[in-house]
Parts: structure tokens; sequence; C-alpha cells
């Protein structure tokens, strides 16, 4: 149990990381992803999330994590009240399997992929596929708007869709 809330915490920090895209421009490779994810700005319904799933110290500290982080613009496209009701206590596991589906347990950066189909087992449990071709990135059918932005512990991609696990 306490692996598993480890790496939804990786989960959750890599998040929040790939909230900060612009922070890969910006030098600030020497901070760990929640940090990153904060002070980008951008990912505040991400960080808000990690916080209350309890992954804040996990995402922080578990090195090697590779986060598609959904900005806060992806968040808005759930229904209305879904993100009000994954914050609420009583959905913390439904909220912390969510998060840990969108962090992978080792750092894959954008030059490591192939084109077409790649396949990536998740901190959650399931995989997700990252598929690269002509017209850009994408995993499970979301963009990937940003990618590569260096973290001390591991690396963020950002994503504008929200991805759920089956």
């Amino acid at each position: 149990m306490k692996a598993l809330f480890g790496k939804l915490a990786a989960m959750l920090a890599l998040t929040l990381a790939a909230t900060f895209s612009m922070a890969h421009d910006h030098g600030m490779k020497g901070k760990n992803i929640v940090e990153t994810a904060v002070e980008a700005g951008s990912f505040s319904t991400l960080v808000a999330a990690v916080q209350a799933a309890g992954l804040v110290d996990t995402l922080a500290n578990t090195k090697g994590l590779t986060v598609f982080a959904p900005t806060d613009e992806a968040f808005a496209k759930l229904p209305a009240g879904t993100v009000e009701s994954l914050l609420e206590p009583e959905n913390r596991d439904q909220l912390v399997a969510i998060l840990t589906y969108h962090v992978v347990p080792s750092k894959i950066t954008s030059d490591m992929l192939e084109r077409g189909a790649n396949t990536a087992p998740t901190v959650q449990g399931d995989s997700v596929v990252v598929t690269l071709d002509d017209s850009g990135a994408t995993i499970n059918g979301a963009n990937i708007t940003a990618t590569d932005i260096m973290a001390s512990n591991g690396v963020i991609h950002v994503i504008d869709t929200v991805i759920l696990p089956e």
C-alpha cells in the first residue's frame, strides 16, 4: 500500500510539473515536479488534486518519473461538477487512480519514442499509448502540447485533455 501511495504521489507531482511548460525554458530543471508545477501557474487544478490525493511528497521526492500533466483548461473540459466531486474526501481513491494514470514510473523523454504507437505502463497499473506521427504526439488521444520539461526528479509533458483509466 505504501509503494502504491508513493507511485500515486509521483504521478501527481509529474502532472503538476507538466503544467509549468514554460519552466523548461527558464532553467527550472533544479526544481522537483511539484515545485515546477506550482511555479508555472497553469496547473492550479492539478496541484489542488495532488494535494487532495495526498500525493505531494511522493511526487516531489520520487525519482525517474514521467508525468503527463493536464492543464487547467484540460480539467475544465470535464463534465460540470466532476473536478469538485473528485476533490471530496470520499472520492480520494478514484482521484488517486486518475492522477496515477497520468504518471509513468520511468523517465521518458520525447527522443526516446519511436514513430507509431508506444505503450507504457502507468503507476495506476494500466498502460497508456503514446502515438508519434507527422501530426504530432498524443497520449490516449489527448494532444501532447509541450514536451521534455525537465525537473530534478523526472520529466513533464503537457497534455490538453485529462485521460481516464477504463
